[in-house]
C-alpha cells in the first residue's frame, strides 16, 4: 500500500510508491511507433492491456461496447498508480511524524487513437473532448468524501516524466490539498483580505493594460508570460472573468475557448521551441471552495528547457534565463 507522508519541517506531504518503479519505460523521447517488440497498451485494438475503462468517447455513427477500439478518447485506471483507490486513509502520528494510505484514483486519460499524434497536431474539438472527460472524470471521483482534491496534468515527453510516447494525460485524486495550491490559495486569500480584490483578475487587467506580456486571447481567456515566471517561456492561461474552478466554466461553450486556447499555445510553444518536453497542469479550487471570491482557476503550462540544480534545490529560488517580456515577442510572432 503506497503512503502519503509528511515532513515535519515544512509540512508538505510526499507520496511513497514503491510500486511506481514499475512503469514501463519502452519508447524514445518523440512521439513514434513502438520499437520492434514492445506493443504500446494505449493504442487501439490493445485495450485488454490497460484496466477496464472508466469514461470514453465514440463517435455517435458507431455502435461499440465499452473496452473495444473505435474510440477517440479514453480513460482508464493507471496500471502502475502512484495512489491506490482501495482502502481507508487511517491517518495517525508516528511520533512527531504524520502518515496515512495511500488512497486515491489514478487515472490515465488516453487522447488519441492514433499513436504517432500529439496534442498539436489535433483539431480544437479533440481539445474539447478532453476538457470534457476531465471534467466528467473529476464530477465522478469528488463524489467520494474521502477526497479533497482532483489533480490534472500532462507530461509530454520522457524529460517532462511521461513513460509512454502514446499522448496523454492524467487525473489523481487526492485525500489532501497539495502544498503548493494551499500556498496559491493563501497568497490570494491575503490579497482579497488587503484590497477585496482576486489578485488574478487584477493580474489579467494590468496585463491588458500593459500589453507586454499577452500572448494570446479570444474573448473568454488569456494567456500571459507570468511576471514573475519561474521557468523559460512559461504560460499561464486564464478565464477572462471571474472563475473559481474549471468544472462550472462561464463560457458556455463546451469548453470550446479554453481548447482554442490551449492548442493555441501549445502549437507555439512547439514552433518557437522545437516540440519542447512540456508539462501542464490545472490549478483550480477544491470541492469546498466552490464560490471562491478570491481564487481563480487556470492552467500553467510549462515547457522543460532548464533543469532544477543546487541552488534551486537549496533555496527554493529559481533561475530563469528568459525575461517572460522576451518569451511572449517569440510566441506573439509565431504563426499557427
Amino acid at each position: 500500500m503506497p503512503e502519503l507522508r509528511k515532513d515535519p519541517i515544512i509540512d508538505r506531504w510526499v507520496i511513497i510508491s514503491s510500486e511506481r518503479g514499475q512503469r514501463p519505460v519502452f519508447l524514445a523521447e518523440a512521439a513514434e511507433a513502438p520499437k520492434p517488440g514492445a506493443i504500446c497498451p494505449l493504442c487501439p485494438g490493445n485495450e485488454a492491456m490497460t484496466p477496464p475503462e472508466v469514461f470514453a468517447i465514440r463517435p455517435a455513427s458507431v455502435s461499440s461496447p465499452p473496452n473495444s477500439p473505435n474510440w477517440v478518447l479514453r480513460v482508464v485506471p493507471n496500471k502502475f498508480p502512484a495512489l491506490r483507490i482501495e482502502g481507508d486513509l487511517n491517518k495517525h502520528g508516528v511520533g512527531l511524524y504524520d502518515k496515512m494510505n495511500g488512497v486515491g484514483p489514478h487515472e490515465v486519460i488516453v487522447e488519441t487513437p492514433i499513436h504517432s499524434q500529439t496534442l498539436t497536431g489535433m483539431d480544437v474539438p479533440s481539445f474539447q473532448n478532453l476538457f470534457l472527460a476531465y471534467r466528467e472524470r473529476t464530477l465522478d471521483l469528488l463524489r467520494d468524501k474521502r477526497f479533497k482534491f482532483i489533480m490534472i496534468f500532462k507530461n509530454q515527453g520522457s524529460m517532462a516524466g511521461a513513460s509512454l510516447a502514446h499522448s496523454h494525460s492524467q487525473l489523481i485524486a487526492l485525500p489532501i490539498i497539495p502544498k503548493r495550491l494551499s500556498e496559491e490559495i493563501n497568497g490570494s486569500l491575503n490579497y482579497y483580505r488587503y484590497r477585496d480584490r482576486c489578485v488574478f483578475c487584477d493580474i489579467i487587467a494590468q496585463e491588458s493594460e500593459e500589453k507586454e506580456r499577452i500572448i494570446y486571447e479570444n474573448e473568454h481567456f488569456i494567456a500571459i508570460s507570468p511576471f514573475a515566471s519561474r521557468f523559460p517561456f512559461e504560460t499561464w492561461i486564464l478565464p477572462k472573468v471571474h472563475e473559481e474552478s474549471f468544472l462550472y466554466s462561464k463560457a458556455h461553450d463546451n469548453y470550446f475557448a479554453i481548447a482554442d486556447a490551449l492548442s493555441v499555445i501549445l502549437k507555439k510553444q512547439e514552433k518557437v521551441l522545437n516540440s519542447p518536453p512540456y508539462n501542464y497542469m490545472i490549478h483550480t479550487t477544491p470541492i469546498e471552495m466552490i464560490d471562491s471570491p478570491y481564487y481563480h482557476w487556470h492552467i500553467e503550462i510549462i515547457p522543460r528547457l532548464t533543469k532544477m540544480a543546487g541552488f534551486e534545490w537549496g533555496t527554493g529560488f529559481y533561475i530563469n534565463p528568459t525575461p517572460p517580456e522576451e518569451a511572449t515577442i517569440y510566441l506573439q510572432e509565431a504563426d499557427v
